[in-house]
């Protein structure tokens, strides 16, 4: 009796941004497509995945040891499979076969589409495929896409980087920014919204310079104003975007669309005039200061977050405390913050007055201090505050122990809350009131004031998340849209 086989299956592991987590559900619907079923770790997988970032010094490290670790593995699981995409591969190339020889597949950040080719050749041919394109040929937000939540959806609207920060690899590894057109962008939103997605993140390298190809600087304030015209998204948010595109325009259209939330991340990375100009930031401390000003005058319940770099090359003293003097008056309700490592490639990376790693250590434990006090100081001022809540899965790691439940409020803050007495799912929506605060997340013990049963919290609990198939007209160009294709999307931000 012949054996019938079974479906071999798969494991992402991600590293990076929520760019990256994106491309991570593209490569997850690709694989299903091609009849990959997901493995419940990577210790049961046929093929594991590796997405990487090349953003951070350790990438590097963390990529080769984890290869390692899954080398026994694959020497005792003969027909095992291990690929690496991403930023990292990108970069690197071949180098990762020759430093790790049991990789099977590596493919770069502009051809994730060809993932399944590239596996059933490596098997075929019993050698390692290396394939890596200089160029995006077709938009990858047309490849399917296997959706991680029932309730919340990444949507890219742009990928790659026009920008030249010094201290970026990103751009070189991801390309000139490529623009989708507004309406495979709204098709994608509704289908989303169509299976019961309630709360959707626009992503892109530079998300607020969307429309340098078809030279309209207001484009991304009228897709705001447009996804506030969809029946069903209760939600909008984006990241990342960059000061020196901040238009007025988008800030109105944050304030005057209903559904779009009041949530900036916005990247500073220094409060020093010198350091912007040595990293090539094109706006000063004065300019972004102001931006924050205008957001507050027209939302101000806004939350604001940002990303900060210590240490740069050349980085003074006198120029640490005029970032410490941007972050007190900006009062952020959170930051991403960050020890300068060079990158190799970049041109930081050769700069003079390279900071001690023990004086960057020392700022860095100084900014953590003063922006943690400030987070905390902003988050008391919600208590007594009733709050809308979007019921998340793992955001409360303590929620078992405690007995809370957790998700975000519509300014991005965590809330973890007390669910007694009401048959609550992720994906559904709880109104409840801030009873105390932390630097990082709010609680809400007294009883939910609504609770509202969703579409995706139906389906969370049927077990069941969106899987789209690839929704595009094209790369933006002249003449007739070309015809759907199949391909992938975006990368990492901090931008």
């Amino acid at each position: 009796m012949t054996e019938v086989p079974t479906a071999r299956s798969y494991a992402v592991k991600t590293y990076g941004c929520q760019m990256n987590v994106h491309d991570s559900e593209r490569i997850g619907g690709l694989l299903e497509d091609a009849g990959y079923v997901p493995a419940a770790d990577t210790g049961e997988a046929d093929v594991v995945v590796f997405n990487t970032c090349a953003v951070r010094e350790n990438a590097d490290n963390r990529l080769y040891g984890n290869l390692g670790h899954l080398r026994p593995q694959k020497v005792a699981k003969p027909g095992m499979q291990i690929a690496v995409g991403g930023c990292l591969a990108q970069k690197d190339r071949g180098d990762i076969v020759k430093k790790a020889p049991w990789v099977d597949v590596v493919f770069g950040t502009h051809n994730i589409g060809s993932l399944p080719v590239l596996l059933e050749r490596a098997r075929h041919n019993a050698r390692a495929e290396v394939e890596i394109l200089e160029a995006l040929e077709v938009f990858p937000s047309t490849l399917p896409t296997k959706r991680e939540s029932t309730y919340a959806g990444w949507v890219s609207i742009s990928v790659g980087c026009n920008n030249t920060c010094t201290f970026c690899i990103v751009p070189s590894l991801r390309g000139k920014e490529k623009d989708r057109r507004p309406g495979e962008i709204l098709a994608e939103v509704r289908a989303l919204v169509d299976e019961g997605v309630s709360e959707v993140t626009l992503l892109g390298q530079n998300v607020n310079s969307y429309g340098v190809e078809f030279g309209d600087k207001l484009a991304f304030g009228k897709l705001l104003r447009a996804c506030g015209e969809i029946d069903g998204l209760e939600r909008v948010r984006f990241t990342s975007p960059h000061p020196k595109d901040f238009t007025d325009d988008v800030i109105d259209a944050m304030a005057e669309t209903p559904n779009v939330c009041h949530q900036l991340h916005m990247p500073l990375q220094s409060g020093s005039d010198t350091v912007l100009k040595g990293m090539r930031r094109s706006y000063r401390r004065e300019k972004y200061l102001g931006i924050i000003d205008k957001v507050r005058a027209a939302m101000p319940d806004a939350a604001i977050t940002t990303d900060i770099i210590v240490g740069f090359p050349g980085e003074t003293e006198a120029d640490f405390e005029d970032t410490l003097d941007v972050v007190r008056k900006a009062r952020f309700s959170g930051a991403f913050t960050f020890q300068y490592s060079i990158r190799p490639g970049t041109p930081a990376a050769t700069m003079d007055g390279q900071v001690p790693k023990h004086v960057v250590q020392e700022r860095y434990e100084r900014l953590i201090a003063v922006q943690e006090e400030i987070s905390w100081d902003e988050n008391k001022k919600q208590i007594g505050r009733e709050v809308e809540v979007l019921v998340a899965v793992g955001e409360g790691r303590k929620d078992a122990a405690t007995g809370r439940m957790s998700g975000r409020a519509r300014d991005g803050r965590l809330v973890h809350f007390d669910a007694t007495g009401f048959d609550v799912r992720p994906g559904d929506v709880v109104t409840t009131t801030i009873t105390a605060a932390a630097p990082h997340h709010l609680i809400a013990d007294d009883l939910l004031t609504e609770h509202r049963h969703t579409r995706a919290g139906d389906a969370w609990e049927a077990g069941n998340t969106p899987k789209l198939p690839g929704v595009s007209l094209g790369m933006p160009g002249l003449g007739a849209p070309r015809p759907a294709a199949q391909e992938q999307d975006a990368c990492c931000g901090g931008h």
